[in-house]
């Protein structure tokens, strides 16, 4: 009888993880900057998945060994940040040791801010482990200057100004995220461009072997796990290649192949619609004149 895997332990409160690992209650409920050589409990006392319910920014001063990413490996003894947005499963590993920073800081605390709202756009939460930021030295500067003044804003007597100084800090350490990633992009852009090269043959083999008449469309979902990385990191890696994210690219392609399809064979629209993955061939039309500003029979007549 197959063993019954255990569910992932659910942290429903900062102060509930404090508690775990071994640290002093932290000083606001909703909100921590954690010293992770502090932590006073060994790995095999935790949980060995869990989920939390808050977000969590990680600099990771140094981690043992390299991590795979796509084709290649790199080497994490440089530390770098790793984001995490609340209940997505994490994992203690065996060789997981690092020093650093953690910031955690729950939903409730941004709610009534904008950053509640726009939290979202800053897709790198959504990014996988190996897709950490690196930073320079500089860099490193400016993001643990930022998050000893949270730690320091902690500390002090809370007024009414206390938790509109801590979210402005997190938003700059954020905007600031942005910016260190783009340049990620741009300085890593050879390894990018292999990946890019990757997405070209997979979507290439993908429409030229008919495999949209067993599998539907390619959804972005399906090209990063062929490729190893998280959707939104492809997204993301695209717009700075291409200036399109990954949809787009997939739309791209798709309209190369039925521009060919319509102009070098005899395959009604519809035919050439289903061969390409779409159930409806209203949808393809649709997509095809919003794109071309012609329909497919429009664009067949125009070769004739």
């Amino acid at each position: 009888m197959k063993k019954e895997e255990r569910a992932p332990y659910q942290f429903n409160s900062i102060s509930e993880l404090h508690r775990v690992l071994g640290l002093p209650k932290p000083l606001h409920p909703l909100i921590t900057v954690v010293d992770n050589s502090l932590i006073a409990v060994e790995k095999d006392q935790l949980p060995s998945s869990f989920l939390l319910n808050f977000y969590k920014v990680s600099y990771k001063k140094g981690l043992r060994g390299k991590i795979k990413y796509g084709q290649h490996y790199y080497d994490f003894e440089e530390g770098g940040l790793v984001f995490t947005s609340p209940n997505q499963v994490l994992a203690v590993t065996d060789d997981t040791e690092y020093l650093g920073y953690t910031l955690l800081f729950h939903p409730d605390f941004i709610r009534n801010y904008p950053l509640g709202k726009n939290i979202n756009n800053f897709g790198f939460f959504s990014y996988s482990t190996n897709e950490a930021l690196h930073l320079s030295e500089k860099e490193k500067g400016i993001i643990l200057g930022i998050l000893k003044n949270i730690e320091d804003e902690l500390q002090s007597n809370i007024d009414d100004f206390s938790q509109d100084v801590i979210i402005s800090q997190i938003e700059l350490l954020l905007n600031y995220s942005n910016r260190f990633y783009k340049r990620q992009f741009i300085t890593r852009k050879a390894t990018n461009n292999d990946l890019l090269a990757e997405l070209e043959k997979l979507l290439h083999d993908y429409f030229n072997n008919e495999t949209g008449l067993t599998k539907g469309l390619p959804t972005v979902q399906y090209l990063a796990e062929q490729l190893n990385v998280s959707p939104h990191y492809l997204s993301d890696m695209l717009r700075t290649l291409t200036g399109q994210n990954a949809q787009q690219h997939i739309h791209e392609k798709l309209i190369e192949k039925a521009k060919e399809l319509l102009s070098t064979t005899n395959l009604s629209v519809a035919e050439v619609a289903y061969q390409l993955g779409f159930e409806h061939p209203q949808s393809f039309n649709k997509l095809f004149k919003r794109k071309t500003d012609q329909s497919p029979l429009e664009f067949r007549q125009s070769f004739n």
